[in-house]
C-alpha cells in the first residue's frame, strides 16, 4: 500500500486553517485592550484647565495618596450591608448600577446610594456585551438605566462601566452623544471566582497603588465581608479613598473618552 501522502495533508490544511482563524479572532478580541485609548487619573488632573476649584469632599488628589473604591452590578441583597459599612468607615464609593432586576428590584437603595455621598453611575440595564450590538441598541442599553436613575435621584449620571470592560469607537460614539465617559479599572479581585473574603482582600491589596480604581462586585456572597478589611488596610498605608470624579478632579470625566 503506498504511503498516504495525499491524504494526510487536507487534515493538515484544516488544522492550519482552523489555528489560523482561532489566532486571528483571539488578537481581534485582545485589540480591545492593548489598543484601547485611555486617560490616568494624574493625566485628566493634569488636563484640568483650572487649578484652583474646589474639591468636592475636601480632597484633593493632587496632594493626597487617593485610590477609588467601585463596586458593579447591584443593588443587590448586599447592598444595604455595604453602605453600613461605608458609612462607619466615612468612604464614599462609586456604584455602576444595572437596571434589570437591580434598580428596578432596589430603588430604594438607589436612593440611599445618593442620599449617603456616593456617585451613582451606570453599567447598561442588562449586562450585555455593547461590543456585539447595533448602535441602537448600545443606545438603549445606557439610557434606560439613566432615565430610571435620574426618576429616583433627580440627576442623570455621567459616568458609565461596559459591561466586562468590552468598549469599542461605536461605544465612545454614543457615550459622547448621551454625555457619558467611560470608567474601566487599574485593581480587580476577581471576586466573581471566589467567595474567600480573605483572598479577596489579599487581591486588591497585592495590586492597588495611588489613583488605583478598585473594581468589586457587591452581588456576590465573598466581596461585602472583605470591604472592612480592605478599607482598614488601605487606610494604615495612607490612602484615602475617594470617587471617581474626586480622583480626577479638578479636571472633570470628559464624554466619550474613557479613563483607567
Amino acid at each position: 500500500m503506498p504511503f498516504p501522502i495525499k491524504k494526510m495533508k487536507k487534515p493538515w490544511a484544516w488544522l492550519c486553517a482552523a489555528v489560523v482563524l482561532v489566532t486571528a479572532a483571539s488578537l481581534v478580541a485582545f485589540s480591545q485592550y492593548v489598543r484601547l485609548d485611555t486617560t490616568s487619573p494624574s493625566a485628566a488632573r493634569d488636563r484640568a484647565t483650572s487649578t484652583v476649584r474646589p474639591l468636592s469632599g475636601g480632597v484633593d488628589c493632587r496632594e493626597a495618596k487617593c485610590v477609588a473604591l467601585t463596586f458593579d452590578a447591584g443593588p443587590s441583597e448586599h447592598s444595604a450591608r455595604l453602605l453600613d459599612i461605608l458609612k462607619e468607615e466615612k468612604v464614599p464609593a462609586t456604584f455602576f448600577l444595572l437596571g434589570k432586576r437591580h434598580i428596578e428590584k432596589y430603588p430604594e437603595l438607589v436612593e440611599r446610594m445618593a442620599d449617603e455621598g456616593h456617585e451613582v453611575a451606570n453599567h447598561t440595564w442588562d449586562h450585555k456585551r455593547l461590543t456585539e450590538l447595533e448602535a441602537d441598541e448600545i443606545r438603549e442599553e445606557i439610557e434606560r438605566p439613566n432615565k430610571e436613575i435620574e426618576r429616583l435621584i433627580g440627576r442623570r449620571p455621567t459616568l458609565m462601566r461596559p459591561p466586562q470592560g468590552r468598549t469599542n469607537d461605536t461605544v465612545h460614539d454614543i457615550c459622547r452623544e448621551l454625555g457619558m465617559s467611560e470608567i474601566l479599572w487599574s485593581v480587580t479581585a476577581k471576586d466573581y471566582k471566589t467567595d474567600d473574603s480573605d483572598l479577596i482582600r489579599q487581591r486588591v491589596l497585592d495590586q492597588t497603588e495611588r489613583d488605583g480604581i478598585i473594581l468589586l462586585h457587591d452581588i456576590y456572597d465573598g466581596t461585602v465581608p472583605a470591604v472592612p478589611g480592605i478599607i482598614d488596610a488601605l487606610k494604615e498605608r495612607g490612602f484615602v479613598l475617594v470617587t471617581v470624579p474626586q480622583l480626577l478632579a479638578p479636571g472633570q470625566a470628559e464624554p466619550g473618552k474613557v479613563y483607567r
